[in-house]
């Protein structure tokens, strides 16, 4: 053999699979696509925000969390209702009991840290029962993505330098090795070396060709977030509608899905191929890495959102609240794009975009520049976006609003007096603290936790009141994401076939495991635990093929 573990994927979940099983004597192999500047793979990009069940950080936002709350939140998220969530479901509760647990001691003794102010994302669709977060419990790491792989990093180097692991970039695999029924290598294309800046398109000429066996082989290559033809093929139609003509891209082009497809011929299940994760509130990146780059904003609860014919969404399709219901609002009404209105009141306090290359406080650790955050001005890379986004419109009125608004599609959908209409009848609603309207009760409750009354939610106001403008609008694309579903694995980190079996010799982990067993999330996430899946499903497979 080659090595004892051959890991394809190096993301943060193949990362923590070979370290756990390089540290327990296995030598590893590590193989990438992509260059050396890619490592770390989409973790890099995120703000590195991680789901914590009754923290220390909560606690001192007097966030009372529980074990119990959190699994009532998650199970009416993920809606498990298929045979085939045996082990989704399995992972689930693991993963719940680890994020209630060991999780963050585990990460803290390894010198992560987090944001003081916990972050309520995803807060659902309006029952107890349901979908959503009943507490906040989004925590942002201290250097954002990158500071979430760091730990891991280092000791990839320091067993690198004990020549326990090893990585092999720019190695494609096409295919993996079996014999007799049994798992024991890959083979596949050495690329040209191409240094282009991490997450931008590399070559894929081929100048070579390689085979390496192995005791086990790990697949952690992710999901399918790059290869929009693949996200339209796997769409659910029954739930979402037909998928959108047009959309962006949250992931680099070579998140492709291949690995996948390669697992599934050597006997792999996929399973929930159809559950998935895209964003509402996409952006086109006025300053693109990968084809077609979107960034998604993280939007307080303030704005007002309108689909592509200026009429609102009702509840629960409110910003911040629940992305899958959105999603589906939007399909409904015929056209891929919907609007946000707001105003530099809003903008400047709710606005965050998502990114560690948009956030450069917190992921430069730069305290005097997160203090800007508290001033009077958007944050810097917020109000680049205003001056020179493709989606942003500003203007002192509204009619001169929709007219700009208008002349940003193909066909003038907008109605000067419909918006109105739309627009005075919220403002209404919020001369006084009484509310027939869920956004405005929605926007009251949000301004009674600390953190989203210092940071996240404007004081309430008038759109239309010329102290708070000018007005906003934001034309907002779907961008695409994360799999939820995956190869199919047992508590081990097993692929199993179809039958149940495991495939002797073949692992998965991260979103190519659908983050855990094929879907744990089912098919909600509750945000902060994509990251979070993947250093679980990396840690249980690592340390299991390590035993």
């Amino acid at each position: 053999m080659d090595c004892d573990l051959l890991v394809i994927g190096a993301g943060l979940a193949g990362l923590v699979a070979a370290t756990e099983a390089a540290g327990r004597g296995l030598r590893v192999i590590v193989l990438d696509q992509e260059g050396e500047q890619s490592l770390g793979g989409q973790a890099f990009w995120s703000l590195g925000g991680l789901f914590f069940i009754d923290s220390p950080e909560q606690r001192r936002m007097r966030i009372r969390d529980s074990l119990a709350l959190a699994r009532q939140d998650w199970m009416g998220s993920a809606g498990f209702d298929r045979p085939e969530d045996h082990w989704p479901r399995y992972w689930a509760e693991a993963y719940l009991d680890f994020a209630s647990g060991e999780k963050q001691a585990w990460l803290h003794a390894m010198g992560m840290r987090w944001f003081p102010v916990v972050g309520w994302a995803e807060r659902g669709g309006g029952l107890a029962t349901g979908h959503g977060n009943s507490v906040p419990r989004f925590h942002v790491t201290w250097g954002t993505g990158p500071g979430v792989l760091a730990p891991f990093l280092r000791r990839a180097e320091q067993l690198r330098a004990e020549n326990a692991i090893a990585f092999r970039f720019r190695h494609r695999v096409d295919g993996v090795i079996v014999e007799n029924g049994v798992v024991v290598g890959a083979h596949g294309a050495v690329l040209a070396p191409d240094h282009a800046a991490r997450g931008r398109s590399t070559s894929r000429e081929i100048v070579g060709d390689f085979r390496f066996r192995a005791g086990a082989v790990l697949v952690s290559s992710g999901g399918i977030g790059g290869n929009q033809d693949l996200v339209r093929e796997s769409w659910p139609r029954d739930r979402l509608g037909e998928p959108p003509a047009f959309m962006v891209s949250g992931v680099p082009a070579h998140v492709d899905g291949r690995m996948l497809g390669i697992a599934q011929r050597a006997g792999g299940s996929v399973i929930n191929g159809d559950r998935m994760w895209h964003y509402t509130e996409g952006l086109r990146n006025w300053d693109p890495i990968w084809p077609g780059h979107g960034i998604r904003i993280l939007p307080g609860p303030s704005s007002l959102w309108l689909d592509a014919h200026g009429r609102r969404f009702p509840a629960p399709a409110m910003p911040g609240f629940d992305t899958l219901a959105t999603l589906k609002a939007i399909r409904a009404s015929g056209h891929d794009h919907s609007w946000f209105i707001l105003t530099r009141a809003i903008i400047k306090k709710e606005f965050a975009l998502s990114g560690s290359e948009q956030n450069p406080d917190l992921t430069g650790k730069d305290i005097p520049l997160l203090l800007r955050r508290l001033g009077k001005n958007p944050p810097g890379p917020v109000q680049a976006f205003m001056d020179k986004g493709a989606d942003f419109v500003v203007r002192d009125t509204l009619d001169d609003l929709v007219a700009a608004m208008n002349g940003l599609t193909d066909a003038p959908l907008l109605n000067a007096e419909r918006v109105r209409a739309e627009v005075e009848a919220r403002d209404r609603e919020i001369d006084n603290p009484f509310s027939k309207d869920a956004q405005v009760t929605a926007i009251h409750g949000a301004r009674n936790y600390l953190g989203d009354k210092l940071m996240r939610t404007a004081r309430p106001h008038r759109l239309l009141d010329p102290k708070s403008g000018p007005l906003i609008a934001v034309r907002l694309n779907i961008l695409t994401r994360k799999t939820l579903g995956g190869l199919q694995t047992d508590p081990s980190g097993r692929v199993l076939e179809l039958s149940g079996k495991p495939v002797p010799g073949l692992y998965a982990a991260g979103e190519a495991a659908g983050f855990g067993g094929g879907g744990l999330h089912g098919y909600n996430a509750l945000e902060g635990t994509f990251l979070g899946g993947c250093l679980f499903s990396g840690r249980i497979a690592g340390r299991a093929i390590g035993a």
